[in-house]
């Protein structure tokens, strides 16, 4: 299993995360520059995720950035946290989600001590919707996102269920 380091986000990083591309139809996480200055304000809680050898491979955020217009928010409290996950581009696709994704639930938990997790994942990321029903994530909502016209499945998993 993959051993990450997690801190807060630096500039640094945050610059190197904003020129990251995705193929398509994953282009939809792109990020642009004026996303910068979102990555760095701290009530977003965004940190970098780092490999043993101190590489970036990618990143997550806790909360309300992490959550995608559209999904059904109302249950907005201390016992459900909402996540949001980036691995680096040349790591998709190679089995390395789920681990990426249980370190992330793990420091979530430990760092916040949240009842339950939740997380909307876009409709044709379906590595990304097996990965989190792996894990133990059930589908709670669906919705259509008119702006960017992209479905997005909302996932939720109680704390206890294999990420303490």
């Amino acid at each position: 299993m993959d051993i990450y380091a997690f801190s807060p986000l630096t500039r640094e990083n945050a610059g190197r995360i904003i020129s990251w591309r995705y193929p398509a139809p994953y282009d939809l996480y792109d990020l642009t520059p004026e996303s910068l200055a979102g990555l760095l304000v701290p009530a977003y809680r965004y940190h970098q995720v780092l490999d043993p050898k101190d590489k970036l491979v990618g990143f997550c955020c806790f909360g309300g950035d992490a959550r995608v217009p559209g999904g059904n928010y109302s249950q907005l409290d201390a016992d459900v946290l909402d996540i949001g996950i980036g691995l680096k581009p040349e790591l998709t696709g190679q089995g390395r989600g789920r681990n990426f994704v249980r370190a992330v639930l793990e420091y979530g938990a430990s760092t916040y001590q949240p009842e339950k997790f939740r997380a909307a994942i876009a409709g044709f990321n379906l590595r990304s919707l097996k990965t989190f029903q792996n894990l133990g994530f059930v589908i709670t909502n669906h919705f259509w996102r008119e702006l960017i016209e992209i479905d997005f499945y909302q996932l939720e998993k109680p704390r206890g269920e294999g990420v303490q």
